[in-house]
């Protein structure tokens, strides 16, 4: 077997061993990067390959899996006026978080821990759930109070136990990270290890295919923790390094008005966070984090892109969703974000609007029965 890739602090430079059920850096206790560079494979080489995110193996840092439920390969589905949406609520537990807990599961079943533990706002509890059940390895999700009751359904359908944290998303984090440094406890952190961010970025990785061997100018993207943004912008860098795009897209990041600590700290023009952001109810309840840990990355990724912040008010969010539905397209709240951003003005040949005519994609993460409608 291959072995696995060493991991690094991307804030002071430590190694970690790729063996070690380390889940963060010890000395500053961020997150970490992977030491892993691959060259993806040219158009003319997908023919007849798996129809499965796995069809970009050169580009995963696992190889042969053995827990997958064929995630990935969602469809592609014009909008309008040059705006198309990625089906990603098409997965096998409904939400794009599949694309990064199958490698987070397939990671687990190699180092053989005693337990796994993660924590979650709803979508990415339920995809490790999901993936551990097929893994056969005990899980326990840790949620905040207020999460949706078919989101905790779900979760404890896949066998897995739900740990409800009297708190927000913030002090779930913080109880799932306490029991992490339990030996023997694998955590299955979509924020903290790099192989969930190696995940993400196959949604890229399809784009580029099915468009034929480019991308759209704007890659629209919701961000709490930044998760697909930042997978997407390792892909971006993959096929560009690999001379397979000519030029880069602009990463557009989408957050809730309510809640949008990066979208102020962008607006300040500041590498990091800047101040405290409460918590506050929002319908986007997946992207509303307080504090991002990878924080400086996404904001480096966004303004490396040529790319920019926006927010979106509640009432943006809830038409959106309904504006959707009418499309048949019935996604939850949060998964609507992207396209509440950016429909205004977004008609056929119109130079209005944040896009400028310009095309781009938003995806539609999770699907609507996880939350349903959002209501006044």
């Amino acid at each position: 077997m291959t072995p696995l890739p060493d991991r690094f602090c991307p804030a002071d430079g430590t190694r970690v061993p790729g063996g070690s059920l380390d889940w963060c850096c010890p000395v500053c206790r961020g997150p970490l990067d992977l030491d892993f560079a691959p060259t993806p494979a040219p158009l003319t080489s997908l023919t007849g390959r798996m129809n499965s995110l796995w069809r970009y193996t050169e580009c995963l840092p696992l190889a042969a899996p053995t827990v997958s439920l064929g995630e990935g390969r969602t469809p592609l589905v014009e909008l309008r006026g040059g705006i198309s949406a990625k089906l990603d609520f098409l997965m096998p537990t409904l939400s794009f978080k599949d694309r990064g807990a199958v490698l987070l599961a397939e990671l687990a079943l190699r180092l053989g821990p005693r337990q796994v533990i993660a924590d979650s706002s709803g979508n990415a509890g339920t995809a490790i759930a999901a993936y551990c059940a097929r893994a056969a390895l005990p899980c326990t999700v840790y949620v905040p109070e207020g999460t949706s009751p078919k989101k905790l359904e779900q979760i404890e359908a896949h066998g897995a136990r739900v740990h409800l944290v009297d708190g927000d998303r913030e002090e779930t984090a913080r109880a799932a990270r306490e029991a992490a440094d339990l030996p023997g406890t694998f955590y299955a952190s979509h924020v903290f290890n790099p192989y969930f961010l190696h995940g993400t970025k196959t949604y890229v990785h399809e784009l580029w295919e099915d468009l034929g061997g480019r991308l759209p100018d704007v890659i629209v993207v919701p961000v709490g923790n930044g998760t697909l943004l930042l997978g997407a912008a390792l892909a971006v860098a993959e096929l560009h390094g690999a001379g397979l795009i000519d030029r880069r897209p602009a990463l557009y990041a989408v957050q809730a008005a309510a809640v949008a600590p990066l979208a102020h700290a962008w607006a300040e023009g500041a590498d990091d966070l800047v101040g405290v952001t409460p918590s506050a109810p929002t319908f986007a309840e997946g992207i509303a984090i307080p504090r991002p840990p990878r924080a400086r990355q996404i904001l480096r990724a966004v303004r490396d892109s040529g790319g920019t912040f926006l927010t979106v008010t509640e009432d943006q969010i809830r038409h959106a969703q309904r504006d959707l539905a009418s499309r048949g397209l019935y996604v939850e709240s949060t998964g609507v974000a992207c396209w509440a951003a950016v429909r205004e003005g977004a008609r056929e040949g119109a130079r209005e609007g944040v896009l400028g005519g310009r095309t781009a994609v938003v995806p539609l993460c999770g699907a609507g029965v996880k939350t349903g409608l959002a209501r006044e």
